[in-house]
C-alpha cells in the first residue's frame, strides 16, 4: 500500500472519488474498487451518495479498518451545532462509527473559521473522526486555518493537474505537514486529449491519463480519480509500476497554465485562489 504519512495521518496515494456517482451505479463502483485493492473511498455531504459509499464498502468484504473513508462537510452547516449535527449524519448514512477524515469542504466567510474550526476539532475529540482537513482552502486560509485549529490538519483537498499551478497552495500545505489530495487529477478528461502526456505514455507503455496520474503521485500528491466504469479502476490503479524521469516530469509541468482550471464551482462568497 503507498500512502502518504500527514500529521499522524496515513492516507493512501491512490483513491476512488465518487462526485456525481449515484444509486447502485456508486455502491456497485465502490465494491468494485475496493475488490480491486483500493483502500481510500471519498465522498461529501453534498454528494448524495454516502448512504450507497456505505454499502459498496460493506458488500466488498473488505475489513472496515482496511479502508481510509474521507467525507466532507457543506460550508452551509459551519455553525458549530450544525456542523456537529452533520457529521453525525453523515455516520449514519455511512453506517459508520467514525471516518478517517473530515474535510470542511469549501471556505464560508460568513461564518468565522475559529468557530467552524472547533466545532471540527470537537468533532474530533468525540470520536467522530480520526483525522481532519480542510479543502479549497487557499495559502491564506490554510495559513489561518493551521493557527486556529487546537487539533492538527492532515490534509487539504484541491484541484491538481498538469494543466494548473497550484504550487504555492502545495507548498503552504507541505510547510505544516499537510498532505495535498488532488480532485479532478486528469482534469476531467483533458490529460487523455494532451500531446505531451501521450508521448510520455508511449515511452513507458502507459495511457497518458496513468502518466498524469503518475506525475502527482511521484510527487507525493494524493489522487482520487472519479470513474462510472468498471474497466476504468483497474486501469486508473496501474500507475506504481513505473517511474517518469526528471526531464518527463518537468516536461509535465511546463504544461500548467494561469486559466486551467476545470472546476468553476465555489461557494458564493469564498475567496479568490492565490
Amino acid at each position: 500500500m503507498h500512502v502518504v504519512e500527514a500529521n499522524g495521518a496515513r492516507i493512501p496515494l491512490l483513491g476512488l472519488g465518487t462526485w456525481d456517482l449515484r444509486g447502485r451505479t456508486c455502491a456497485r463502483i465502490v465494491e468494485q474498487a475496493l475488490r480491486l485493492g483500493y483502500r481510500h473511498v471519498d465522498t461529501a455531504q453534498m454528494y448524495d451518495n454516502e448512504r450507497e459509499v456505505g454499502e459498496g464498502l460493506r458488500a466488498s468484504g473488505v475489513k472496515r479498518d482496511d479502508v481510509f473513508v474521507t467525507t466532507k462537510i457543506w460550508p452551509t452547516h459551519f455553525a458549530p451545532r450544525d456542523l456537529e449535527r452533520s457529521a453525525k449524519e453523515c455516520l449514519v448514512r455511512l453506517r459508520l462509527s467514525e471516518v478517517d477524515l473530515l474535510l470542511l469542504h469549501w471556505p464560508n466567510p460568513n461564518i468565522p473559521l475559529s468557530e467552524t474550526l472547533g466545532a471540527l476539532c470537537k468533532v474530533k475529540r468525540a470520536g467522530l473522526a480520526r483525522h481532519i482537513g480542510i479543502s479549497n482552502f487557499n495559502v491564506a486560509l490554510v495559513e489561518e486555518a493551521v493557527r486556529l485549529s487546537s487539533e492538527p490538519l492532515v490534509a487539504n483537498q484541491i484541484e491538481v493537474h498538469p494543466f494548473l499551478d497550484q504550487t504555492k497552495v502545495i507548498e503552504a500545505c507541505r510547510r505544516h505537514g499537510l498532505a495535498v489530495v488532488a480532485y479532478s487529477p486528469i482534469a476531467r478528461g483533458q490529460a487523455a486529449r494532451d500531446p505531451v502526456l501521450n508521448e510520455i505514455g508511449k515511452a513507458h507503455g502507459k495511457s497518458a491519463v496513468q502518466v498524469c496520474l503518475r506525475w502527482l503521485v511521484q510527487q507525493e500528491i494524493v489522487v482520487i480519480p472519479r470513474t462510472a466504469k468498471i474497466e476504468r479502476l483497474a486501469s486508473n490503479a496501474a500507475i506504481f509500476d513505473f517511474t517518469l524521469t526528471e526531464e518527463e516530469m518537468a516536461r509535465i509541468g511546463a504544461l500548467a497554465h494561469p486559466r486551467g482550471r476545470v472546476v468553476n464551482y465555489s461557494f458564493s462568497g469564498a475567496p479568490e485562489w492565490d
